[in-house]
């Protein structure tokens, strides 16, 4: 173009009024002329592709509001596919003139309508060659009887689609066939409109109405831009097939039924049809940033610091003592209850320990030191979630816990990304399922990939079903009245970056041996579940957020065995997991957070596996494991729900173990004797499963595992958490049954340390660290029965024992440096004290409280304040036996005494190991491997808690 020609405003005006011929005329003169010609791509481009008779939006009937990236380029492709039909015609379309040279033959047209060449579309194919254009007129065309299609011919309808109504059975025996701009509806002797069992058939911008179509392999097709108003599509063994840009309205059916496994025996155009959509545009997104949460990430490499008491119990504060002001003149220290439980009034530490100087004792009074360590198993986040929740403030997440996007997890798994990328059996790309019964049904071995499609208002939009797998990418599913994605019968395959939200039923419903890959969806708001795993179902479910839905975000019952990993399922208006009814499941690294009910629901024989998941700011509590719930609940952070961390219900057996319980509403651990129903976590509506048949029916087919992390416990286990921080009472106990707690460290709750108010059968408790919580460090009501050995109970605000049990024994403890007396026996109590070293500095080492059973035996019992006795017991009572304790006093400033022999308790180290031996019985069969890694990678690094008195 020469520089001082006209402006390029004017000439994109006259360009504007030119042909498609002539526009690619112009695109050859020079490259100055080229340009000038793309340039006109919102303009003359435009215009062709929307006033293409053959073609639609290029964004219908999904979005066609939305404008292309480029008009040019989608006209472009509009103009290739009308010619793809086409594509082995010259090895069809030439004859032979002599011996050396070919002749193409020409294509005629055929044109068929009142005052045409021909009155009917049969008498034209009787007359049509190879590749002849049939052309009918704006008319009503109905054939009397089934039409054969034998030569391949373009049937094209002129003007306006919907001017143009053909009714007709079609059943093709030729190679290729291309039909346009028409509108099918059946003939009166059968509802099939086009059938065709071996060749390929193309269509384009065509409506169906109440019939079928039918496509056997190796036969294919390629539709686009077609409406589809109660009519079937079936596809049997086709090899590939082609649907997009299609509208699927008001099927009594399934809108598509994809049949049979791919056909080995492939026709010509199969080939071509891999290629086309290998060269489309690949439909998953390089990065994928819709809907993730804007949170403050922290990184989950911080380094866990062990936490560090450091308690002057009298004199001067040491340097590495926490700041804590001592109450002032006059205040009263602490209130004493009806149990002689003293109540302490002064402030927290910042983590929980407490620095009680005396404010009133003589400065030449000898100075008593206790140091010792608090920290427990190293928690899932690192020291992401180590202070108090403040109100109002943002959640913070590690960086390693933010969801990745659809591209990333591909990268990472080489199995999903082939699954994405393969192509068999009938892709379905941006097309349109609505006001229906069904959308994809595929059956029988049957494969089918679904892209960027919309299903909304049907009664479900895919089934997936025997041995079948389907592929769906980016998909929106929504209103539908039952499930949105239901897999049965070993069905398979992959379901990714989908968004499925507002369904009556679950939004995917996996059953009976179905094992997909559930990727990267969200899944939300839902009137019943997220995703439901049941009858044997298993599957894959992870990176997906799934929130707001009505019941339990993932719900696993009869025999579903899910892996469930690395999903935010947060605000449900239920529970975030619920296993029932004999779920499984392994549940690892999950964040669940925000539910109405618990983070984790287990009940009625659920034996999941519960590891490394970040359970927080729940409405109610954060495990609940109900009436014969089990499992294995490992390595988790519960943290700041407004309920307890962890409620078990009597005829539970789960195993607790390694978690970091902390900043919870109530109790830490409680474990009650009610049955479901009663407590918060107990009222969950059940989901109703019945629709392929009842549960007891599904139990014949149900798998038989020996699985040797679920073999059957006969105790339940509290072993190797930090319990730390909770509103009330670290460990809570009401219950009917036996319980163990071991090895745990119990640390600064809001009441006391262990509570044991029921207890029928023995809860021994063995080995704990409890230190620095609010109240007593152990309290046992009456007439339970409680063994407490080997603990640690350190510097607690009120008395470290506190028991009127009946058949309480407690040998081979270190009750040291508590507010209250040591050990408090209350009246009716029936107590051995057997092998403990007691100390307490402002009381007395062992109370006793109106008339007592108990034997005193072999303790030492070290001198507290001057004007307290060590021991202190109501006269005349003979049923309170002492005989070979050690009592030291202070008699000077040289006198010294260590926890030495044995180290101050508790010996976490040796007691995890005895322990794994000792209940190797009701334990996983790795449970000792697990327990003495656990332990040398540094439960309390190589050293026991350390206590000296000085």
């Amino acid at each position: 173009m020469e520089t001082g020609g006209l402006p390029l405003e004017l000439w994109r005006m006259i360009l504007a009024y030119l042909h498609l011929p002539d526009l690619g005329r112009c695109s050859l003169v020079c490259r100055a002329w080229y340009e000038l010609i793309l340039s006109l791509d919102s303009t003359r481009w435009r215009q062709l592709c929307l006033g293409c008779t053959e073609c639609r939006h290029p964004n219908w009937p999904n979005q066609p509001d939305v404008e292309p990236e480029s008009w040019r380029e989608a006209f472009k492709q509009h103009y290739l596919a009308s010619k793809t039909w086409t594509k082995n015609a010259l090895d069809l379309e030439s004859s032979i003139c002599f011996s050396l040279f070919r002749r193409k033959k020409e294509r005629r047209t055929l044109s068929v309508g009142p005052g045409h060449e021909f009155d009917s579309l049969g008498s034209a194919l009787a007359m049509a060659s190879l590749y002849d254009r049939i052309v009918l007129f704006p008319g009503v065309y109905e054939e009397q009887g089934e039409i054969i299609l034998k030569v391949p011919v373009e049937i094209v309808g002129q003007g306006k689609l919907g001017e143009v109504a053909l009714l007709a059975s079609i059943d093709q025996h030729c190679s290729t066939t291309r039909v346009c701009n028409l509108v099918f509806m059946p003939a009166w002797f059968s509802p099939i409109m086009y059938k065709t069992t071996s060749g390929h058939i193309q269509f384009d911008n065509c409506n169906f109405e109440n019939g079928h179509i039918q496509v056997h392999g190796p036969g294919t097709c390629q539709v686009k831009f077609c409406t589809f108003k109660n009519t079937h599509v079936f596809l049997h063994n086709v090899p590939l097939c082609m649907l997009e840009n299609c509208e699927f309205v008001g099927s009594e059916n399934n809108c598509v039924t994809v049949e049979g496994h791919p056909s080995a025996d492939k026709n010509w155009a199969y080939k071509y049809l891999l290629g086309l959509i290998k060269s489309s545009p690949i439909f998953l997104p390089a990065e994928d940033h819709d809907f993730l949460m804007s949170l403050d990430l922290e990184s989950r490499d911080q380094a866990w610091s062990p936490r560090t008491c450091d308690i002057v119990i009298e004199g001067s504060q040491s340097p590495t003592s926490p700041v804590c002001s001592s109450p002032k003149p006059g205040s009263k220290e602490a209130e004493v209850g009806s149990d002689g439980e003293r109540v302490a009034q002064t402030p927290d530490s910042s983590d929980g320990g407490l620095s009680p100087s005396g404010e009133d004792e003589d400065d030449e009074q000898l100075t008593y030191r206790l140091s010792y360590q608090v920290q427990g198993p190293r928690p899932v986040l690192g020291g992401s979630f180590l202070g108090p929740p403040l109100p109002g403030a943002s959640i913070q997440l590690p960086s390693c816990l933010v969801l990745n996007s659809l591209h990333q997890e591909l990268q990472k798994d080489k199995e999903a990304m082939a699954l994405a990328s393969s192509v068999q059996g009938c892709l379905i790309r941006k097309c349109l399922f609505r006001d229906g019964k069904g959308g994809v049904f595929v059956c029988s071995y049957g494969r089918a990939k679904m892209e960027g499609n919309v299903f909304r208002n049907l009664t479900y939009a895919v089934r997936c079903i025997h041995n079948s797998k389907i592929v769906m990418l980016r998909n929106d599913i929504y209103r539908c009245r039952a499930s949105g994605i239901f897999l049965r019968l070993e069905g398979g395959g992959l379901i990714a970056g989908n968004n499925i939200y507002h369904n009556a039923e679950a939004g995917v419903d996996i059953r009976k041996k179905s094992n997909p890959l559930i990727l990267c969806n969200q899944i939300h708001h839902g009137l019943r579940s997220g995703i439901v795993v049941l009858g044997n179902g298993k599957g894959v479910i992870r990176n997906n957020q799934i929130f707001s839905n009505k019941e339990a975000g993932i719900y696993i019952l009869y025999h579903g065995n899910p892996i469930v990993s690395g999903n935010h399922i947060f605000k449900g208006r239920a529970a975030g997991i619920a296993v029932n009814e004999n779920g499984k499941g392994l549940i690892t690294e999950n964040v669940i957070r925000e539910n109405q009910w618990g983070g984790v629901d287990i009940r009625r024989g659920g034996v999941p596996i519960l590891r490394s998941n970040l359970i927080c700011f729940g409405y109610s509590d954060g495990v609940v494991v109900g009436d014969e719930g089990k499992g294995l609940i490992e390595g988790n952070t519960i943290y700041a729900n407004k309920g307890c961390g962890v409620w078990m219900m009597s005829s539970s057996l789960p195993h607790v173990t390694s978690n970091h319980v902390s900043y919870n509403g109530l109790y830490g651990v409680a474990v009650f004797s009610q049955k479901d129903g009663e407590f918060p976590g107990g009222h969950g509506a059940q989901e109703n499963f019945s629709e392929d048949g009842d549960a007891i029916l599904w139990e014949a087919e149900l798998e038989k595992e020996d699985d040797p992390l679920r073999r059957p416990i006969t105790v339940a286990l509290v072993e190797s958490n930090s319990i730390n921080h909770n509103g009330a009472s670290g460990i809570f106990v009401q219950s009917s049954e036996a319980l163990q707690v071991v090895a745990n460290v119990i640390h600064a709750n809001g009441d006391r340390g262990i509570t044991i108010v029921q207890s029928s059968q023995l809860t021994r408790v063995a080995n704990n660290s409890i230190s620095c919580n609010r109240q007593s460090g152990v309290k046992v009501e009456f007439q339970c029965k409680v063994e407490l050995r080997g603990n640690g109970i350190y510097d607690n605000r009120g008395h470290g024992i506190i028991t009127k049990g009946d058949g309480t024994a407690v040998v081979e403890n270190d009750i040291i440096g508590n507010r209250g007396s040591g050990l408090q026996l209350l009246p009716r109590s029936d107590t051995k004290v057997l092998k403990n070293r007691i100390h307490s500095f402002r009381a007395y080492g062992i109370a006793v409280r109106g008339r007592v059973k108990a034997l005193v035996q072999e303790n030492i019992i070290f001198q507290g304040k001057t004007n307290k006795t060590i021991f202190q017991q109501i006269t005349n009572n003979r049923e309170c036996i002492m005989q070979n304790n050690k009592f030291l006093v202070f008699k000077k400033k040289s006198d010294t005494w260590r926890l030495v022999n044995p180290p101050a308790r508790p010996h976490l180290e040796n007691s995890l190991r005895g322990s794994s031996a000792a209940h190797s019985g009701h334990k996983v069969a790795a449970m000792a491997t697990r327990i003495t890694a656990r332990v040398e990678g540094g439960y309390h690094s190589n050293r026991s808690i350390f206590c000296t008195i000085l």
